[in-house]
């Protein structure tokens, strides 16, 4: 089925609302010329980013989202707690951080988006580096004492779920 005019013409008509009632607001200025160009940039813009839109997400396992929400609730209060006592530590007894290479089964890209903002989100992990063929990925953690436990935890805790949810 064909998409109607508005639809070809405003692809993502909250975000084109969200950017005019944002221009309108931080102009401070409800003018004609003022509403004109809100409407130029809530239609343009979107029509100008779409092909840097990702794909349509669809959940296809809404209860292993809500236990993967708490899973990493619940380990970003453990994570705050090692990085607290690492950074509180003797300096004999300082954390040694390092980095993984955790190799990726998950391709959706809506996953991966999910994937990366789990990692920057839990204290003392950082995503730093996508492969270009999105088969592995490079993670920095504060305290690394065994790096293929971490791997193991990445990939059963965050990665399994993930493509249960979206693949």
């Amino acid at each position: 089925m064909k998409p109607s005019l508005f639809r070809r013409c405003v692809p993502a008509p909250l975000l084109s609302l969200a950017l005019m009632a944002l221009w309108l607001l931080l102009n401070d200025a409800f003018s004609l010329g003022a509403w004109l160009m809100a409407v130029l940039l809530g239609v343009a813009a979107p029509l100008l980013t779409a092909s840097l839109r990702s794909t349509p997400v669809s959940l296809k396992r809404p209860a292993v989202a809500w236990r993967l929400f708490w899973q990493v609730g619940a380990d970003v209060l453990i994570w705050n707690w090692r990085v607290l006592r690492g950074t509180l530590a003797r300096p004999g007894k300082l954390p040694q951080g390092g980095f993984v290479r955790v190799p990726l089964e998950l391709r959706d890209p809506n996953g991966l988006a999910a994937l990366a903002v789990i990692m920057c989100v839990i204290p003392g992990t950082i995503w730093s580096e996508l492969a270009l063929d999105r088969s592995a990925l490079l993670v920095h953690m504060f305290e690394l004492e065994n790096a293929q436990a971490e791997i193991d935890l990445i990939k059963t805790r965050y990665e399994r779920p993930l493509m249960e949810i979206f693949e």
